[in-house]
């Protein structure tokens, strides 16, 4: 597709989930990446992300940036607290920036399916039927989704998770690599899953 034809996207975030991020929506071919905001505590990069995106400014900068690019994707996991990731949502919301669903060509999600704006699945996921993903969430790579599971806004699934059939995860929660979890457990929100549990009851 040509760049012109490309819709222009912005990351937020200069570390690993940025990068992953950033692999994630050139695999869909749909975007045209033109830049990084850089958030406080950001490491001074004075020059280009990963040598080849420019820096568009800093988080002082939201409303002058969505001015000229619309679109942005958080680039930040925050999995100690994902609560964190809400408040920046809001923010990007507030400034006029919109937060497209990322959703990677490899991965399978069953029609029907009802995913919110914010969303991020990365490679090689499998969602199954009738599975609701609020906003901003983060299903990472290879996790399996069964039939009926509700994941609920700011959550993140992490590499590797089974979630069987008509399980609940309240929203705020982290499910850690490798975690397996019984059909129709319920997760309470701001529930921090460690990886490689077995969820049961």
């Amino acid at each position: 597709m040509k760049k012109n034809n490309l819709q222009k996207i912005c990351i937020l975030g200069s570390g690993g989930h940025a990068a992953s991020c950033i692999d994630l929506i050139e695999s869909t071919k749909k975007f045209e990446i033109i830049g990084v905001i850089l958030k406080k505590g950001d490491k001074n990069i004075k020059k280009k992300f990963l040598k080849k995106y420019q820096i568009l400014g800093n988080d002082n900068d939201y409303k002058k940036i969505s001015k000229f690019c619309k679109n942005i994707v958080i680039g930040i996991s925050f999995y100690k607290d994902l609560s964190l990731r809400s408040k920046i949502f809001k923010d990007l919301k507030k400034a006029g920036f919109k937060l497209p669903i990322i959703c990677s060509p490899t991965s399978h999600v069953s029609l029907g399916t009802k995913i919110d704006e914010g969303t991020q699945i990365f490679h090689n996921v499998t969602i199954n039927k009738n599975v609701i993903i609020g906003k901003n969430c983060i299903i990472n790579s290879h996790a399996l989704i069964e039939h009926d599971v509700a994941i609920d806004q700011n959550s993140q699934v992490s590499t590797g998770v089974i979630i069987n059939g008509g399980c609940t995860i309240k929203e705020n929660s982290f499910i850690g690599s490798g975690s397996i979890l019984r059909e129709n457990i319920i997760v309470k929100k701001k529930s921090f899953i460690k990886m490689g549990s077995i969820i049961k009851k």
